[in-house]
């Protein structure tokens, strides 16, 4: 399950990103690029911060051909993707769920204690978009719109304390899916957010 919806999400999430290059003008070659780090970026940090070698997506060379291939296809169909923005909405909700759960997972397999493990999910959640705004000039969109790295952390939260309670991996994945999804939709839907940040030193009189 955990798989099969991992490979909608890359796909989604490389779509995502082809979509931003566009925005930036960029050539294929930059929307290319842009749609492989937005999908398998969150993923190559996590392993790189945890020293788990070698990084996973080298051992699945098909999931290079999938977010490329999904990059480029975009813009055949970039007309037609307003449509779809709601379709493409529960795509991403359901990715960063499937993401957390995953970085969650590799974590725990490695030995990790608790505080790394959930900072290993959110990291797998969060950082393909935030490389992907990077690189196209951006503040990052996870960080300042409606709840989405705090949808992580929640997920990451519930899914160790139902695995501690001994909850089976079935359960608890489709429970952290019905979660995570309700929220992050929720979020989009009232444009819930956390509190923001904003300092100013002329306003404080430095």
């Amino acid at each position: 399950m955990l798989t099969s919806i991992f490979v909608i999400a890359i796909t989604a999430e490389a779509m995502s990103g082809a979509l931003a290059a566009g925005r930036r003008n960029m050539d294929l070659f930059g929307v290319a690029l842009i749609a492989f780090i937005t999908a398998l970026g969150g993923g190559t940090v996590r392993d790189m911060l945890l020293g788990n070698y070698p990084v996973t997506w080298t051992q699945h060379p098909s999931y290079i051909y999938l977010t490329i291939g999904a990059g480029l296809l975009t813009i055949l169909i970039a007309r037609f993707m307003q449509r779809l923005n709601r379709i493409f909405l529960i795509l991403d909700a359901m990715g960063l769920v499937a993401f957390t759960i995953i970085g969650c997972n590799v974590a725990l397999k490695l030995g990790y204690e608790t505080p790394v493990v959930i900072m290993a999910g959110i990291t797998t959640g969060i950082f393909g978009g935030i490389l992907r705004d990077i690189m196209c000039n951006r503040t990052p969109q996870v960080l300042r719109h409606e709840l989405y790295a705090s949808v992580s952390f929640l997920v990451a939260i519930l899914y160790l304390v139902l695995r501690v309670l001994g909850v089976s991996d079935e359960i608890n994945t489709l429970i952290c899916f019905c979660f995570g999804l309700t929220l992050r939709l929720a979020a989009i839907h009232w444009k819930l957010s956390l509190p923001v940040f904003s300092y100013s030193p002329g306003r404080w009189g430095d």
